[in-house]
């Protein structure tokens, strides 16, 4: 999703290693960077048109969707005239959409597609992108196409001490190295510091909104044998990821406290979902998960597990989810300034289950950012000692059966079918008996000659569309 001006790129098969935790050598750009704006345009209208037609229902059909663009890596590509047209296409799709609007069936047609895609941007940089270029490009963003601008880190601002501490000692990762070189190329945290703070006074006298990102994959050397060994490096994510992004949660907000948003991806599936949501972390994005037996289907538990946390605690919505999620409200209320009336209240609600944000009033944002704070301390201690970070917990590849694969009639446990977001692989109707045709040569040439026959005893054959697959062995 992740465009750039170096569109034209050469990427090593396989490229993705789901096995344990979760490794890559990919990089996101894989569509021209005008094929990626009509993707976008595309998914835009046929979500409307989804809603139009009645299929999504419920909130889905009240609430805007919001796409966020994603754009990187260095502040030289984001000026180029192709990577403008992109931006401009997102701020105004116009053009893009009346050129795709006689595709859609007639009844369609004529639907109001909002023209203005997204006016927000998380930026991806390169590892060992230096610090005042991270702040220029922002700041173009802000200048040049008026963009409300989430910048996203590197996992390397733990510091080494700190990242190997949690690496290593507390979640077992010893065989995974990061490159000193990481380290030292890297903003450090200081200097992250330092730019936060003025690209948020900046947007702020600009009237736009600024946060940031925790965190990008985590460069590691490539120990595995499983990709190409030109690949010296690879990027790690998936639960160790986590556990490093949650600590610069922390950290962040024990120096800002809740003074900017922060969107987070990092090892997230359905058991840890409802805990970032908790933290007001927003928005919470997955990947890896998705790349695991299922596919997209796993999304469902995601909000199936936020939605029984929030019944257990009584929480109609978001924000007064975050004040009950961990019985932290009280002590998030003793941190806000009231009247000793609205106190009284705000203390009723919270203990007889009634509506919070009606007790507080004008003073419920105070309480519900107190609470992110508190929640946010509560909940990352914990986690680099929870097994199901460890190394231990994620050392066991998926189990094999044992069978050989031929050309027809695999196991057909059609697993590989639902987890390729790219579409890769898909299932030809069965069984059949077909013709065993073979070319022999003749005195006239080559013909075709019957040979007897190939029985597809299986349910159905699994195919595969050789370009679309990154060989990822799921």
């Amino acid at each position: 999703k992740t465009v750039q001006i170096l569109d034209e790129l050469e990427l090593p098969r396989p490229c993705i290693d789901m096995a344990t935790v979760g490794y890559n050598v990919e990089w996101s750009q894989e569509l021209k960077l005008e094929q990626s704006l009509e993707e976008y345009v595309k998914a835009a209208m046929l979500i409307r048109v989804l809603q139009a037609a009645g299929v999504t229902g419920g909130p889905a059909d009240h609430e805007p969707v919001l796409f966020d663009m994603s754009v990187g890596y260095d502040l030289k590509g984001i000026q180029q005239p192709r990577v403008r047209a992109f931006i401009e296409g997102m701020l105004d799709a116009s053009a893009t959409i009346e050129r795709l609007r006689p595709e859609l069936p007639a009844e369609y047609r004529d639907l109001d597609f909002q023209p203005k895609l997204s006016d927000t941007l998380t930026l991806s940089t390169f590892h060992g992108c230096p610090p005042d270029e991270i702040e220029r490009i922002i700041e173009h963003l802000f200048e040049a196409h008026g963009l409300n601008c989430i910048v996203k880190l590197n996992p390397t601002l733990l510091g080494p001490e700190a990242l190997r501490g949690l690496l290593h000692d507390r979640l077992g990762y010893h065989e995974v190295q990061v490159p000193d070189a990481a380290f030292e190329k890297d903003a450090h945290w200081q200097q992250a510091l330092d730019f936060v703070g003025r690209l948020g006074a900046k947007a702020d006298a600009l009237g736009l909104g600024f946060g940031v990102k925790f965190t990008n994959t985590l460069i590691v050397k490539n120990h595995r044998g499983f990709f190409p060994a030109t690949e010296a490096e690879m990027y790690l994510s998936g639960p160790p990821l986590h556990v490093l992004a949650m600590h610069l949660v922390q950290r962040l907000r024990a120096e800002l406290g809740d003074r900017f948003p922060i969107s987070f991806s990092a090892g997230i599936d359905k058991q840890n979902f409802a805990d970032a949501v908790a933290l007001g972390l927003t928005p919470v994005t997955v990947c890896s998960d998705l790349l695991k037996a299922g596919g997209y289907g796993r999304a469902p538990a995601y909000l199936e597990a936020l939605a029984a946390r929030m019944r257990a605690v009584g929480a109609p919505d978001i924000d007064q989810y975050i004040i009950r999620a961990y019985g932290l409200g009280q002590a998030a209320l003793d941190g806000v300034a009231l009247p000793p009336a609205q106190r009284a209240l705000c203390e009723t609600a919270l203990n007889t289950g009634g509506d919070l944000r009606t007790a507080a009033g004008e003073h419920f944002p105070a309480w519900v950012s107190a609470a992110r704070l508190h929640n946010t301390a509560h909940y990352v201690p914990g986690t680099a000692d929870d097994p199901r970070y460890a190394q231990a917990k994620n050392a066991k590849p998926p189990r094999k059966v044992g069978s050989h694969l031929a050309l027809f009639d695999c196991l057909t446990c059609d697993k590989c079918v639902p987890v390729c977001p790219n579409a890769a692989n898909f299932t030809l109707d069965g069984p059949a008996t077909l013709p065993r045709q073979v070319l022999a040569r003749t005195a006239s040439g080559w013909q075709v000659v019957e040979e007897g026959a190939v029985a597809l005893s299986k349910k159905h054959q699994i195919a595969n569309y050789a370009d679309f697959c990154n060989e990822c062995g799921n």
